[in-house]
């Protein structure tokens, strides 16, 4: 008879597979990076949640492809933070909250575990808003409706109760290869100018001259990297077994950043093919105020030509809203087991999450309507936002810290571009601020 579990259960308390996955030191090349790839897809799914699918659309029909090279600096400054990140956790063996937990006061844990735990909620109700968008858009169930089916993804972690970690990171995998396969399908359908794409990447000043360019680069950059991204990757590594001694700590640090850096660049291909699509299909016809991610659904058949464009954008947005549900859950696992020392079954922490985002998003749909999707979902990038330098502050101080890290503390290059980041990523947030509040 099926029971509820009423314990932590693998693969979603990364505690209960700590070291479960053995990384060989010897053998070809290839088979020992498929051994390490898995971690950094996880964490790549954050990057291209509905949320920043707004700001990419939005930043696509203003602006044509001005702000791709935005979209290239948010994902290069991710790569460093999730660097440093697995770093964290190979090198110490422990994650980014425990290593909080350890360094600083009850207060400022208590502090820092709430900070993370608004992200995940603000992500989730992304997730929700996502989800019930798609299940609109492809099905034409209602959007209160949607949100309502929504919370039914807690089945989808307990049928995985009791499963390996390498099932979770197959299913993500297939997830994120599903909003590739169809954003590269797009792409082919509404034939892009590459050369003007290629220009896209090159900085230039519209987000300089421009008031409402400048905040859609803050929304990019600023809500890039989720915050409990960088807790999560630092505890998902360590499901790696790598030997202790210097050298085999050297190679298993290189090998899970090559994950890191394929998976975020993927990452980073499907967000500026989601700009792409919008520049070139609305931007470059005219249709330049195209924010609402209903609206390019509907947009893309009559401009395109073929139904199939806009039901690939659909199954797209669905598979991005459902991948988010196992790094969230996940993700909570860490940060109550890492600040409170604090274990409960996988559903719970789901039901308890998902319960919590399913407020804002309910009241939001029925307050604005089908319309206000859109400021719900950059609404929650931006408490996302504000949250980051949260986590950034204790990553970059530890990981610098030469008695904590010994011979793999940051290097000049690496600790001034972390520093870099961490100012630049505050000063969008004060701007940001600025501009809710009308004082810009």
């Amino acid at each position: 008879m099926f029971r509820l579990p009423t314990t932590a259960t693998a693969p979603f308390c990364p505690s209960e597979v700590h070291g479960s996955i053995p990384l060989p030191t010897q053998g070809p090349l290839w088979r020992r990076l498929l051994k390490v790839a898995g971690p950094g897809l996880l964490v790549s799914v954050g990057y291209m949640d509905p949320g920043n699918w707004a700001t990419d659309i939005e930043a696509g029909s203003r602006f044509g492809h001005a702000l791709l090279w935005v979209v290239l600096a948010s994902s290069l400054a991710a790569m460093v933070l999730q660097t440093l990140s697995l770093r964290l956790g190979i090198v110490t063996q422990m994650d980014l909250a425990q290593a909080c937990r350890a360094r600083y006061r009850r207060p400022v844990n208590l502090t820092l575990w709430l900070m993370a735990e608004l992200a995940i909620i603000a992500c989730d109700v992304a997730e929700v808003l996502g989800t019930a968008l798609a299940l609109h858009l492809l099905f034409g169930m209602s959007l209160m409706g949607g949100v309502g089916l929504a919370a039914l993804d807690t089945l989808i972690v307990l049928g995985l109760k009791g499963r390996g970690f390498r099932q979770v990171e197959a299913i993500i995998l297939g997830l994120v290869m599903t909003i590739g396969v169809c954003f590269a399908v797009q792409l082919v359908l509404v034939g892009p100018d590459w050369a003007a794409v290629m220009q896209g990447f090159v900085p230039n000043g519209v987000a300089v001259h421009d008031r409402h360019a400048l905040l859609l680069a803050i929304g990019i950059l600023g809500a890039t990297v989720m915050p409990h991204n960088l807790y999560l990757h630092s505890s998902i590594v360590q499901t790696r077994r790598i030997g202790r001694s210097p050298a085999a700590l050297q190679d298993g640090l290189r090998l899970c950043t090559f994950d890191t850096l394929v998976s975020l660049s993927l990452a980073l291909l499907i967000n500026a093919a989601i700009l792409t699509l919008a520049a070139t299909a609305f931007h470059a016809r005219g249709h330049t105020e195209v924010t609402e991610i209903q609206d390019a659904y509907h947009l893309l058949d009559p401009l395109v030509g073929s139904a199939l464009a806009s039901m690939l954008f659909g199954i797209a947005l669905l598979a991005a809203g459902q991948s988010s549900t196992f790094t969230g859950t996940i993700a909570g696992q860490v940060l109550m087991e890492g600040f409170l020392q604090l274990k409960i079954p996988c559903w719970q922490r789901r039901l308890v999450t998902r319960a919590i985002a399913l407020v804002p998003a309910f009241v939001g749909v029925w307050w604005l309507g089908e319309g206000g999707v859109g400021r719900l979902l950059v609404a929650s990038q931006v408490v996302l936002s504000l949250q980051l330098p949260f986590a950034m502050w204790p990553l970059i101080r530890m990981t610098s810290d030469r008695s904590l890290m010994g011979v793999f503390a940051n290097g000049p290059w690496l600790r001034g571009a972390a520093w870099a980041i961490f100012g630049a990523v505050g000063l969008a947030n004060v701007a940001l601020l600025a501009s809710l509040l009308d004082l810009v």
